[in-house]
This record gives C-alpha cells, sequence and structure tokens, in this order.
C-alpha cells in the first residue's frame, strides 16, 4: 500500500468545555488552523487528546467532526489502539465508517505482552480494516518497547506502511531504518529528536509543539530534507527550549496551558491529570514571550 501522511502531523489536544465535556466545535475551529498553519495531517485521539479518558463514543464523534471540518485538506489518522484487541477492531471500524484517512495504533500498555502477542496484535488489527495503519511505540507509556525485529515482520503486512517511534533510542532508529524498506516511514514521536531522525532517515514528526510552532517546523524539515543542514539546525536550536518546555508537566497538560495562554480556550485536562502548577504556567508563558508566541 502506497501512502503519504506527509512531513508535520500534529497530535492534536482535545478540548473540553468548563465541565470536561468535549467542545466539538472548538475542535473543529482548532483543526481548521492547524491544517492552514503547516500541519499536513491531524492526529485525533491519541495521547495529547487524552485518549485515555475519553469514551469510545467521544472519540468517533472527534473523528466525524474533524473528518468534516479538514478531509481533503489535512490527513487525518484516528488513535484507535488500546489494550484490548477487540476494542480496538470495533473503535477501527467506527473510524473508518466516518471517512478518516488512517488509524495510529499504540502498543498494548499495562497487559505487557510479549513481541509475538504485539506482532498478532497489530496483525490482527490491520487485517480487520482496509485503512493504513500506522504502528506507534511509546514505552515510557505501555512498559513495552516494541523491538526492531517485530517492526521488520509487521513491514511485510500490506496495510502497515508506518511507525511512530517515541522509544528516544536513536540506535533504535538506526535498526529500524537498516531492517525497514524504504517505503515504511518512521515518524519522530518527540520534538526534540525530529532533526536526528531525519539524520537517520525518519519521513517528519508528529509533534506537539505544532500547535504553536507548525510553519517554523514545516521551515525546518524542508530545509534538512533541501540539504541545507546548517539552517535546519539552526531552527532546531531556536525551537529547542519550546520543544523541552512543553514537556514539563505531563503532556498534554503544558501544550494546553499554552494554548489557553494564546486564547484557543481549549480548557482543561481530566483526571487523573491536572492543570499546571503556577510555577509551570510563569514558565511557559516566558516560554511563548521569549520566541514571540503572543
Amino acid at each position: 500500500m502506497n501512502v503519504d501522511f506527509g512531513r508535520i502531523l500534529t497530535a492534536m489536544v482535545t478540548p473540553f468545555h468548563k465541565d470536561l465535556s468535549v467542545n466539538l466545535s472548538q475542535a473543529r475551529k482548532l483543526a481548521r488552523h492547524l491544517a492552514a498553519s503547516g500541519s499536513d495531517g491531524l492526529v485525533i485521539a491519541g495521547t495529547t487528546g487524552e485518549s485515555p479518558t475519553l469514551t469510545k463514543d467521544e472519540k468517533v464523534e472527534l473523528f466525524r467532526a474533524v473528518v468534516e471540518e479538514v478531509g481533503g485538506k489535512a490527513v487525518v489518522l484516528a488513535g484507535t489502539g488500546g489494550n484490548s484487541t477487540a476494542d480496538s477492531i470495533v473503535l477501527t471500524r467506527a473510524a473508518e465508517k466516518v471517512g478518516v484517512d488512517g488509524v495510529m495504533l499504540v502498543v498494548p500498555y499495562y497487559n505487557k505482552p510479549s513481541q509475538e502477542g504485539i506482532y498478532q496484535h497489530f496483525k490482527t488489527l490491520a487485517e480487520s480494516t482496509d485503512l493504513p495503519v500506522m504502528i506507534y511505540n511509546i514505552p515510557g507509556r505501555t512498559a513495552v518497547n516494541l523491538l526492531p525485529a517485530t517492526v521488520a515482520r509487521l513491514a511485510e503486512i500490506d496495510n502497515i506502511v508506518a511507525i511512530k517511534e517515541a522509544s528516544g533510542s536513536m540506535d533504535q532508529v538506526s535498526e529500524l531504518r537498516r531492517l525497514l524498506p524504504d517505503s515504511f516511514a518512521i515518524y519522530c514521536g518527540d520534538d526534540s529528536l525530529t532533526l536526528p531522525m531525519l539524520a537517520l532517515g525518519g519521513k517528519g514528526v508528529i509533534s506537539v509543539a505544532s500547535h504553536l510552532v507548525g510553519p517554523r517546523l514545516q521551515e525546518l524539515v524542508n530545509a534538512f530534507t533541501s540539504g541545507n543542514t546548517t539552517l535546519a539546525n539552526e531552527i532546531h536550536l531556536e525551537l529547542f527550549p519550546l520543544f523541552k518546555g512543553l514537556f514539563i508537566a505531563t503532556n498534554p497538560v503544558p501544550v494546553k496551558t499554552a494554548l489557553n495562554l494564546k486564547g484557543w480556550q481549549v480548557g482543561a485536562t481530566r483526571l487523573p491529570l491536572v492543570e499546571a502548577t503556577s510555577t509551570e504556567k510563569s514558565a511557559i508563558k516566558e516560554l511563548l514571550e521569549n520566541i514571540n508566541l503572543f
């Protein structure tokens, strides 16, 4: 399956009303803004979208709203993974019905499956849909690391076409690129590692910072791919404090704080996540001021 998701995809926050119900109108507005400001695609109901505390019905309504708003203008990937294969199949099929362009499937968390269990999980899910699949490795949240050899097996399945790699290990990225076909896209899962991963053969980034600096991230990637590595590094170093500052508390607390400071009214986070402390808010505000985001 030949698929191009683009280079900069935003892991979009889920806006909430004051009562913490999903704010679909604000989600539409934010999706439209992101699609017009540097995002080739949007990942809906991923980690940054607070997927663990969204219901299945809320996720489907989010998928539908974003597809209606930016379908055809930006790629829409639905976060339909989870730690129950059967439940993920149901959500993936529902996402397919509302017209998303693909799905992102996280490594099953908490269960701690073996590599064979992970392989069978993704294989079963991929076989349940005609959509292209991006798998998502984030061992810091899932407690298990999806190994490159397992990814190479999964790449043999026609509609598994990409991975979001967030292990933080450049050795692991090197091994992935060595084992995988050129057509299989490797996306960075950590903004601060975008440039190193591009150098190792990465396609692009699933970004949090692109909520705020999408066009600048596009400049970074375009500079690198056109051979201007000096400019790419300059942009990386310029944005590095923001990349790190958006993780001074658990994601998506800092980016929601930043968006609220900029007037986006995306609301708070659902428990068990809590709002940023006053010290954290001050630090985030200073970050935004330092790169002229007000």
